[in-house]
């Protein structure tokens, strides 16, 4: 299942407590993709992404955000 979250608009935390929702209904396979532009939820999300185990990559978007592909965790 593909999942989007555009959160260009929110100001941390609410990006990181709606993406801790959206990674508990992720199962294998699933791919999660998140567009954040809060300076806050940029350092904080790929943090959280690393100390949780999950695979991700990053790339900028015009509107000078961030875009967060998320895999699912292989367990």
């Amino acid at each position: 299942m593909m999942f989007e979250y555009d959160a260009s608009d929110e100001k941390c935390p609410l990006p990181l407590v709606n993406l801790r929702l959206l990674l508990k209904k992720m199962q294998k396979g699933d791919v999660c993709i998140l567009i954040i532009a809060d300076k806050g939820s940029v350092n904080d999300i790929p943090k959280l992404l690393n100390k949780l185990g999950y695979c991700y990559n990053q790339s900028f978007v015009d509107n000078g955000g961030v875009k967060i592909t998320i895999s699912s965790k292989e367990n």
